[in-house]
């Protein structure tokens, strides 16, 4: 593993989607940690320092405007990039600029629809935490 990967953690409450998309930014050269809550992102920002942190929004508990707001509270987690990866947002939906103004309000950089292709949210993160070229699979 070269210490040169950009790090993300990926905070949802849906174990089969960790599996699967933590398989996915594997192979698109990313070092992936996990967290299955807010409470659980707030704990590993302890130990690990991501490039970027991907928050679903609806979580049980602690959901993601909670856990980012908790965040930018935090003086050692204050400047922490997070991109909101959801299933809110419609593409053809006139008013979806509203969502991303949203995702900023709150403190996040954006959001990234799950529903989008999995190539074109890799490209999303990539941009995201920092990668200077995508090439797609």
């Amino acid at each position: 593993m070269s210490d040169n990967k950009p790090v993300v953690l990926l905070v949802d409450d849906t174990e089969d989607f960790r599996e699967i998309f933590s398989i996915k930014l594997k192979s698109a050269g990313f070092d992936v940690q996990t967290a299955a809550s807010g409470e659980e992102c707030i704990e590993k920002l302890k130990s690990i320092k991501p490039n970027l942190v991907l928050m679903d929004l609806q979580m049980p508990t602690m959901d993601g405007v909670k856990t980012v707001e908790h965040l930018r509270l935090n003086p050692d987690t204050k400047n922490t990039r997070v991109v909101f990866l959801t299933n809110y947002g419609e593409p053809t939906h006139e008013h979806s600029w509203t969502d991303k103004q949203f995702a900023k309000q709150i403190g996040a950089e954006d959001y990234i629809r799950k529903t989008e292709d999995l190539d074109e949210i890799v490209k999303h993160i990539k941009e995201h935490a920092g990668e200077i070229s995508y090439t797609s699979s």
